[in-house]
């Protein structure tokens, strides 16, 4: 049977591994990483993604190699041609790459390839898949998973200039980005003056377990999309994934009857915050609400919302999620998945070793 063949790194160097034994600390976070992910477990997913699954042809990097430089690109908050010459500066990145200390990095023209061949072969469905191995190792890993999941949506706004894409519109022309859509998140302004805030871009829907803080799911959708209907879907994926849950949290944009009834039907309990109507309208009806809110669950669970805002403040002020990198939302979906999977990979190296990540300001330590 054929192998897969890909190019080879590592060879030629006049130093060989000694200068990286010397260079990088055996506490750098990249080693740490390196300790707790078993890389190969992607191979397969991601091979899939080659014409030929790298059998025929002329060898191309080893997509894991592709991984990790687009991790980098996440972790850090770089563009693609700046990881590139990062990795070509950082000999802590080129170790964690399996590089030699004079080797180049792959150039950043190889990410661009590599997410076309995402957005065309692997969709959204390999994103998912990726997400879901690092929960999975987290778990095998012994991290703990608690009983209450909390959801909620975080907006990233579109890569587009709204003057100048009105007036090119104007001119019959077509959207620089088609699938971007206005939508509301949140209010501005003081009580008396506050106003709704509008954005054009996308929304990244969330599951996260509160115990591990670790995002378990995700949906992505255009900026217009209602929070609250994307709710059964990310209950649906945390079910595939065999988390040991039985309380979700959410805030008062989820509070339909439907999704306190999908709960109810899984056996689980509802922390989805009540609007005032629930409980305060003259109804006959409304003990039911009353009770909820009296529930342990309840009140555990709205005690533990504030972790996913949390989560996705670093996520917008460390990684780069404020704004779209791309185009399109299948485009946007590489973005929240990897910025998700890069969170998470942090999380697991903080927990299972102690080690802090310290962020853009040490890249090139």
């Amino acid at each position: 049977m054929t192998k897969e063949r890909f190019k080879e790194l590592g060879t030629g160097s006049f130093f060989g591994d000694y200068l990286y034994e010397r260079a990088v600390s055996e506490e750098h976070f990249l080693r740490k990483l390196e300790e707790v992910v078993n890389w190969e477990v992607f191979t397969p997913k991601l091979v899939r993604l080659y014409r030929g699954k790298a059998k025929r042809g002329r060898p191309p990097y080893h997509p894991v190699v592709v991984l990790k430089i687009l991790l980098l690109s996440y972790l850090y908050d770089l563009s693609e041609r700046q990881v590139e010459a990062y990795v070509n500066d950082s000999l802590s990145a080129k170790w964690f790459l399996g590089l030699a200390v004079d080797e180049a990095a792959p150039d950043h023209s190889t990410l661009t390839k590599f997410k076309g061949r995402i957005e065309r072969q692997g969709k959204e469905a390999l994103l998912e898949e990726l997400l879901r191995e690092v929960v999975m190792m987290a778990m095998r890993k012994g991290v703990e998973f608690g009983s209450i999941q909390v959801v909620d949506s975080t907006h990233t706004l579109a890569d587009v200039n709204v003057p100048k894409d009105d007036g090119r519109q104007n001119r019959g022309e077509p959207p620089r980005d088609g699938g971007a859509r206005w939508g509301v998140k949140g209010k501005r302004g003081g009580k008396k003056r506050s106003k709704p805030h509008y954005f054009l871009g996308y929304k990244m829907h969330t599951a996260m377990n509160a115990a591990s803080d670790m995002i378990t799911s995700i949906v992505t959708t255009a900026g217009n999309a209602h929070d609250g209907k994307q709710f059964p879907a990310l209950v649906e994926k945390d079910r595939q994934q065999g988390l040991p849950v039985d309380t979700y949290a959410a805030d008062r944009g989820y509070d339909d009857s439907e999704n306190h009834y999908l709960l109810e039907t899984l056996g689980m309990h509802s922390a989805i915050l009540l609007n005032r109507y629930r409980t305060e309208k003259k109804d006959k009806n409304k003990q039911v609400w009353i009770d909820l809110k009296e529930t342990p669950q309840y009140q555990a669970g709205k005690r533990e919302r504030y972790k996913i805002e949390r989560k996705f403040g670093e996520a917008k002020a460390n990684h780069g999620l404020r704004r779209c990198r791309y185009v399109g939302r299948l485009r946007y979906a590489i973005q929240a998945y990897m910025t998700a999977i890069a969170l998470n990979l942090k999380r697991m190296v903080k927990l299972l070793t102690g080690t802090n990540f310290k962020g853009r300001a040490r890249a090139m330590a």
